[in-house]
């Protein structure tokens, strides 16, 4: 009876240490691999959009070959993506003159009422690389205050538009598991 007891009181404090080591995290949301852009999606048997979290899709298909991105509590965000580029049409295997990239945290409900928060521009290359470093924002000034957890997170990485907004996006983030 006696270890039973304390086999339990083992177990719960464990569990306890599990939950604090977890809520003391310094990582939000984490994603590992990408996914390139499909600007067209099924539905009902009719072609449409493929809008993510109120996002519109680039206008040609896209390819990403690697991807990492972390995102802090604190709202830092700390990625890197490698060939990134457009998969079909006369642009095949090029950026098509997108000279800048974005990275767009959505936060909640799968359409579009999801809470957005955006990095600021980073440049990217011709062979589709990018790095972005900094904090979000969700007016482009102030750090986002970012919610406790990230539920239902998407990843979009979008082009700059000429107007410096962000714009389309290009590529999505697989999530994984947050762990520090």
């Amino acid at each position: 009876m006696f270890l039973t007891k304390r086999f339990a009181a083992l177990a719960l404090l464990a569990i306890s240490a599990g939950l604090q080591a977890h809520a003391g995290s310094k990582t939000l949301a984490r994603f590992d691999r990408g996914i390139g852009t499909d600007p067209l999606t099924g539905s009902n048997g009719v072609d449409v959009l493929n809008v993510v979290r109120g996002v519109n899709p680039a206008g040609r298909a896209g390819v990403i070959d690697k991807r990492h991105v972390s995102i802090g509590r604190n709202g830092s965000i700390h990625a890197r993506g490698t060939g990134l580029l457009l998969a079909s049409g006369d642009v095949i295997g090029t950026r098509a003159g997108i000279a800048q990239v974005v990275a767009t945290l959505a936060c909640g409900p799968a359409n579009s009422t999801a809470a957005l928060f955006h990095s600021a521009p980073a440049a990217f290359d011709t062979a589709g690389n990018f790095h972005i470093s900094g904090t979000l924002s969700q007016d482009g000034v102030n750090t986002a205050v970012l919610p406790a957890s990230c539920d239902n997170p998407a990843l979009l990485i979008r082009a700059v538009g000429g107007n410096g907004a962000p714009g389309a996006w290009l590529a999505a983030g697989v999530p994984s598991d947050v762990e520090d």
